[in-house]
């Protein structure tokens, strides 16, 4: 039986990466940060493995029992993404240097900000942006593909969701709740794409039985989403006034880090992706989500308190 190891194993992604392998006949290893994750995994029918992502003699030795990787595990620290990014890359390297010579798959995750303001649609082909910090990680997971180990990288859509939480969706939706109104910037028409997250478990394991070396695959179910849509499924669906703004006023609603952010343009294009793996996303869409979410009266006074 093929053994995987998937670091991010319990989380929101992750756990349901784990659900397919466990469906398709795979045996499952899964890093493990606390008892209570270990017994998520052995309840699962995984296995569970203690340790975290600064635990590099773990994750190495784990990655050499395994017959491949499946690399989720990150942390999402938007207030020091530097640190965060050099204990990602040390991770990659730990897993990567124990796999080298033995051609087995090593799937990473980036996302795909790092090709945003393309001016277009972003495709598989087009590098990471080297001032997104994320690009190192991408690149040095990829570069394993030159030392005979079946490299690649999934690029997940900033809004990976479901009807319990939607990535930046939701994100936006606080934003809006706590300001008492739902803004975007200028026309609106800045597009991001999307992921159900069960699709997004779908490509990590399509990715890990039959991507080829050094590949990037996009995990974008939906091309571009207009930001204005998003903002009125959030105004409709909670019941507050709809606003645009200034882009100069991003700031002062959002913050320094998810001002500008909401007023990214990323269009990704998967065609690629699906053409190649065979990958035909099936499930709700954002907006769907979206409403689904923010019409419980309950989540919508949990994003008022957090």
């Amino acid at each position: 039986m093929t053994k995987v190891f998937v670091t991010g194993a319990t989380g929101f992604i992750g756990s349901a990466v784990v659900d397919e392998l466990l469906q398709r006949g795979y045996q499952v290893t899964g890093l493990a940060r606390s008892d209570r994750s270990a017994k998520q995994l052995t309840d699962k029918g995984a296995e569970a493995v203690s340790g975290s992502l600064t635990d590099l003699d773990v994750l190495a030795e784990a990655a050499k029992q395994s017959d491949g990787v499946i690399h989720l595990g990150f942390t999402n620290d938007f207030n020091h993404m530097d640190q965060a990014v050099k204990q990602d890359v040390a991770a990659i390297e730990a897993m990567g240097d124990a796999l080298v010579g033995t051609n087995k798959p090593f799937v990473n995750t980036s996302g795909t900000l790092m090709v945003a303001f393309t001016g277009r649609p972003a495709t598989e082909d087009d590098a990471g942006d080297p001032s997104q910090l994320r690009t190192e990680s991408e690149v040095t997971s990829l570069n394993y593909a030159g030392q005979a180990v079946r490299a690649t990288a999934i690029r997940l859509s900033p809004t990976v969701h479901d009807e319990t939480r939607q990535g930046f969706g939701t994100i936006a939706a606080s934003i809006a709740v706590n300001n008492g109104y739902s803004a975007y910037f200028g026309a609106g028409q800045n597009e991001w794409p999307s992921v159900h997250r069960l699709d997004a478990a779908d490509l990590f394991v399509k990715a890990f039985e039959r991507g080829v070396a050094g590949t990037v695959y996009n995990a974008a179910a939906e091309e571009g989403i207009p930001f204005k849509v998003i903002a009125e499924t959030i105004s409709q669906t909670v019941g507050i006034p709809l606003k645009s703004l200034a882009a100069d006023e991003a700031k002062a609603y959002a913050g320094p880090y998810f001002g500008p952010t909401l007023q990214i343009n990323n269009p990704t294009s998967s065609a690629k992706t699906q053409a190649a793996l065979g990958w035909n996303p099936t499930h709700p869409t954002l907006v769907e989500d979206m409403t689904t979410f923010l019409s419980s009266p309950a989540n919508v006074d949990h994003l008022k308190n957090n």
